[in-house]
């Protein structure tokens, strides 16, 4: 079963916070005044610097020295400053949205009962055993596991409250084992494969924001907001790593992660400065050290330099305030997640060569040339891992596969990124998931083609396919994800899918793909749409794949039987396409058009009829939509 970790110290905090709630309501508010009032007279600015998922609104920010701060101070030194008022703030923000979560659920409790039928709602999932041959590790390496393994189970009481608020609250209503189970597998009451369909009685609609903003934040509150206020202090409330909470009147406060998430944060950061200390390489020494002190301070790009610099490491982790997927309102927001890998070195070795060829790559895509003239970085890393824990947002509902990261942009431009494939989680969803998916929608013969490379490929060369494109846009509107808000990480994920197939396509051409017939991978493509487009409107790479569906559909890259429900790719139009598509979303990232990303997702971004016929087949044949782990044994 999945481990979803207790708020311990911080579920305590809020708990006393809310008993007090009343009596400190006129202090509370005061100090918010005195608060906002020096952070007014001392602002501080969050340099926005960053994409921030590979995959999965992509940009981070750091703290700078703020211009009129006292000696030029950053902002965590403005806070220790603040002290008491501060910490108060913040603890009782979190606490009343958490009081406001609970009298929701507590409604709940009188039926008590969960609206679909959960039998059917677990047979979207199947369980598998995560495990990976640890025979080759240290000793040290590990002792090293384990304190990884706690560091990140941190990161599941951070992710609820970002997600939903109280868990405890919400399980404590509910007393059905079944959608109980369902609640953890969602991180709240909420389907993520079902396009956040609520599954407990008397709770609502997902909040857009989720519970990164007050829960009834609309984008047209939020803008009101910071018109009224500093730039400095709009983008604090924007940034990536702090909660938007409501202030006196119809202010807003920004609370920093590490204020908000204090306790959770100190505990992962103490386990990783002890997997430090028993690490023998010395760049996983360092980034575990500067990771620890980033979950501390939210400065993060000295532990993503170190990320990229180290190279002989074994073991890995992934961890902090990573994607944006979280914050459907606007995508500025993190989200907190952690992944505990090891590095399979044979597979690695064998993908190493080609974070090498992006720039040649670059300049063939088949867009115009101002939408490909940023170089991107050739210091990347291309490695393969057996993941062995995953908690927070990347265990939530549908499961990642691989990942491209850093996401701070300026990493990206320094160092290039690191892709990782998790191979042992891709060998589970390709036999359990594609596999079933093509018999029952491909031609045979083109199911025949199928194979475990072709899909492996696809998947690695998507992820290696984020750095290529544009970053910027070419009309003066800033980074590509900042124009495109909430809208930016459905289309970046449809691009990395489709400039992914480029690159097979094109190494293919070259040979550096000696003895793949590319054919496997258009086949394999097209069972991985139907396999990705039942993660929902929902989620980034589902919503990416419905329009890569209804486009590629429309060109004629494949067609589908009326008498048999049967689908084939035509060979000769899928590369055109593909290439069409590629200029398509290329072009609306460099123009940085909002609108026509809108009129893009208005158009293809539906299912159709007719495939959700299909789709329905599929679960009819039991024929899961994702995994769920057996972890952390």
């Amino acid at each position: 079963m999945v481990a979803v970790a207790v708020a311990g110290a911080v579920a305590v905090a809020v708990a006393v916070a809310v008993a007090v709630a009343v009596a400190v309501a006129v202090a509370v508010a005061v100090a918010v005044a005195v608060a906002v009032s020096n952070a007014r007279r001392a602002p501080f600015r969050l340099k926005r610097s960053a994409l921030a998922t590979p995959r999965r609104a992509r940009y981070r920010h750091h703290i700078t020295r703020a211009p009129g701060a006292p000696n030029g101070e950053p902002m965590s030194r403005i806070q220790r400053q603040s002290g008491w008022a501060v910490g108060v703030v913040a603890v009782g923000l979190l606490s009343a949205c958490d009081t406001g979560a609970k009298k929701t659920n507590d409604s709940a409790t009188a039926a008590a009962v969960g609206l679909p039928d959960f039998k059917q709602k677990m047979a979207a999932y199947t369980s598998v055993t995560i495990h990976s041959d640890t025979t080759n590790l240290t000793p040290k390496e590990r002792q090293m596991l384990p304190l990884l393994i706690e560091a990140a189970r941190a990161m599941d009481p951070i992710y609820w409250q970002q997600a939903y608020g109280s868990r405890d609250s919400l399980m404590a209503a509910v007393s059905d084992s079944g959608i109980r189970r369902f609640i953890e597998i969602n991180y709240g009451p909420w389907d993520r494969l079902e396009d956040n369909a609520p599954f407990v009685t008397e709770i609502g609609s997902r909040p857009a924001g989720a519970n990164l903003y007050p829960r009834d934040m609309t984008k047209e509150k939020f803008e009101a907001a910071l018109a009224k206020v500093s730039p400095a202090k709009a983008d604090s409330l924007k940034g990536l790593y702090t909660l938007v909470r409501q202030g006196p009147g119809d202010t807003l406060l920004a609370v920093p992660y590490h204020v908000a998430f204090e306790a959770q944060n100190k505990i992962a950061a103490g386990k990783l400065r002890e997997a430090a200390a028993l690490a023998e390489d010395a760049g996983l020494k360092k980034y575990l050290e500067l990771r620890a002190t980033a979950l501390l301070n939210d400065q993060y790009q000295p532990s993503d330099l170190a990320w990229m610099d180290m190279k002989n490491n074994t073991l890995d982790i992934v961890i902090g305030p990573i994607e944006t997927y979280e914050d459907g309102l606007y995508g500025y927001k993190a989200a907190n997640e952690a992944y505990v890998l090891i590095k399979d070195k044979s597979w690695s070795e064998r993908l190493s060569k080609y974070a090498a060829m992006l720039p040649a790559l670059q300049k063939g895509l088949p867009v115009a040339a101002e939408y490909k003239k940023e170089t991107p970085g050739t210091d990347s890393d291309l490695n393969a891992y057996d993941a062995i824990f995953y908690a927070g947002q990347a265990n939530a509902g549908a499961k990642t596969i691989a990942i491209n990261l850093p996401n701070d942009e300026e990493v990206q431009l320094k160092k290039g990124t690191r892709r990782l494939q998790l191979k042992n989680v891709m060998q589970a969803k390709f036999d359990k998931i594609l596999m079933p998916i093509a018999t029952e929608l491909l031609d045979a013969d083109q199911v025949a083609m199928l194979n475990f490379n072709a899909f492996f490929e696809n998947t690695m060369f998507h992820e290696v396919a984020h750095g290529l494109g544009i970053k910027n846009t070419i009309n003066k509107k800033g980074p590509v994800r900042t124009s495109l808000k909430e809208r930016a990480s459905a289309l970046e994920e449809g691009k990395a899918d489709i400039l992914g197939l480029y690159m097979v396509q094109k190494l293919n051409e070259q040979g550096e793909l000696k003895g793949e017939d590319v054919h496997s991978n258009y086949v394999s493509f097209l069972a991985g749409l139907f396999r990705s487009v039942r993660f929902g409107g929902a989620d980034a790479h589902g919503r990416a794949n419905i329009a890569a569906f209804n486009y590629l559909q429309k060109t004629g890259a494949f067609t589908r039987d009326a008498g048999t429900g049967k689908y084939r790719v035509d060979m000769a139009k899928f590369q055109a396409g593909m290439n069409a598509l590629g200029e398509k979303i290329l072009t609306l990232q460099g123009n940085g058009d909002y609108d026509g990303v809108g009129a893009f997702q208005e158009q293809y971004g539906k299912i159709s009829p007719e495939l959700q016929k299909d789709l329905d087949r599929l679960k009819t044949k039991g024929i899961p939509v994702d995994i769920i782990f057996e972890q952390g044994r």
